[in-house]
């Protein structure tokens, strides 16, 4: 390969989830060729048509998000980030790969949802994609079909305790959906809330003339969290296979997911930056304004962050992905203006998870090494593409972020590059930003400017999960 062709990352601190090393980062062919310490012999030695200067800065791999959701229709609306706006905007927050849902319609096959989403992403993405699928309907042919998806590449099904009418499955449906993954290697993604109960719970509050974006919070219960995520666990103890719960923000659901990780169950959870920064102090904001907060599971009076900080010290809880579902708040929001339960459910937060992350090493959270696990190599390896991605290490895609720790940012929908006309950190001032991103070697972001393209990111198919 001609030296104009490689690229040489000199002067940074290498950090990865196992290790940190003064080491410069030579870059061929699109994949990480060698690290060497800074001073030796073997570093002096190489040359590179381009050299990126990190010195004082991080050299860390490209973030891995596994929950996004870009273009999804939800609530007679669609989200507002398409993939090529989701994915720059990824890729100005450090973020390399995406691992976005897929959704079967009551009624359909799998392979027509894959095939939907496939046709909005391809030749959109400025960074590399894969996919989950929502399994919204279960029956003989769609669990055949599971086994072929997995073999494709399609190695996780997510599936609803909640939204009955829409995505919901019933106990049955979830077992035989867990007893299929537990023979083709499957993992199975649980939305876990009591959806049924939560009905009650709504319709109760409305006829209450409870109305407000707070009560969406009120409605969806921790307790009723933390039940769907015991039954869930007990599901998957039944049917032999392997549960990750998506978005965990309720004390009482990390303690279930605690208990039956010390069983040694193949059980795992993730959370999100929103249920770790932000509370019901913000669903109560004023004029309506607690409509931009409105998610599900919804945010926690602020007790609940310390035992989700505990998880993920504990390791507890494995991943923090986003599930970035962007709705504007000007005429997607305001669908549930007088009726909390028509707020289209979702935030905006794929530009801004390495950064909040980052600052949670700012402020003692969580060390260096564990930012870097459970935002690169964890969801990585949960979802079958480590090494690949999330390390840096000789073989592995140059997915690089040089990243500096001490400049200062301060968030806002003015400045942000996702398609949506709010920030749910409107004001927050942040320590460490990104300012360059490789994706497979080839720059995206180049000194706090964007360079990248729709189309570069590729389709990534998946092995299963390694954590088994």
């Amino acid at each position: 390969m001609s030296t104009a062709d490689r690229t040489v990352v000199r002067g940074g601190l290498v950090v990865t989830a196992a290790d940190e090393m003064h080491a410069d980062v030579l870059i061929e062919g699109g994949r990480i060729a060698a690290l060497a310490a800074h001073d030796s012999d073997t570093a002096a030695g190489w040359t590179a048509g381009t050299v990126i200067d990190a010195t004082g800065k991080y050299v860390i791999p490209g973030g891995v998000d596994g929950h996004t959701h870009m273009q999804m229709p939800f609530g007679g609306t669609t989200a507002s980030d398409t993939f090529e706006t989701g994915t720059r905007a990824a890729a100005w927050g450090g973020t390399t790969t995406v691992v976005d849902f897929a959704i079967q319609g009551v009624g359909a096959s799998l392979r027509a949802g894959l095939d939907a989403w496939h046709a909005k992403a391809d030749a959109q993405c400025a960074i590399d994609y894969g996919f989950h699928m929502i399994v919204a309907d279960v029956n003989d042919k769609t669990l055949a079909e599971m086994d072929t998806l997995v073999e494709e590449g399609v190695t996780s099904f997510k599936m609803f305790m909640a939204y009955p009418g829409v995505f919901y499955s019933d106990d049955g449906q979830i077992l035989r959906a867990m007893q299929r993954a537990s023979g083709n290697g499957g993992l199975v993604m649980m939305h876990a809330e009591n959806g049924i109960a939560i009905d009650v719970l709504v319709q109760q509050a409305l006829a209450a003339g409870k109305t407000d974006p707070r009560y969406h919070g009120e409605v969806r219960h921790a307790l009723l969290e933390a039940e769907a995520t015991h039954r869930a666990v007990q599901l998957a103890r039944v049917a032999g296979s392997p549960l990750y719960v998506v978005h965990v923000s309720a004390e009482q659901a990390v303690a279930e997911l605690a208990a039956a990780r010390d069983l040694g169950l193949p059980v795992f959870g993730e959370t999100c930056p929103q249920y770790l920064f932000l509370s019901t102090d913000n669903l109560a904001e004023p004029d309506f304004e607690g409509a931009k907060y409105v998610c599900s599971t919804p945010l926690r009076p602020r007790e609940h962050q310390a035992a989700l900080w505990r998880g993920l010290r504990t390791d507890d809880l494995q991943v923090v992905s986003t599930d970035h579902c962007p709705f504007c708040f000007s005429g997607q929001k305001e669908l549930g203006r007088g009726d909390f339960s028509k707020i289209p459910n979702g935030m905006p937060g794929v530009e801004h998870r390495m950064d909040l992350l980052h600052q949670a090493v700012v402020d003692g959270h969580i060390t260096r090494r564990r930012w870097i696990d459970i935002a690169c190599a964890a969801p990585a390896r949960m979802f079958g593409l480590y090494p690949r991605k999330g390390t840096i290490a000789p073989g592995a895609d140059a997915d690089v972020v040089v990243y500096d720790p001490h400049a200062e940012q301060t968030l806002s929908a003015s400045t942000h590059h996702m398609n949506v006309d709010y920030s749910a950190y409107e004001g927050r001032r942040l320590t460490g930003r990104v300012e360059t991103v490789l994706s497979r070697g080839v720059p995206v972001i180049e000194q706090q400017a964007y360079v990248g393209r729709a189309g570069h990111g590729q389709y990534t198919p998946r092995g299963i999960c390694q954590y088994l």
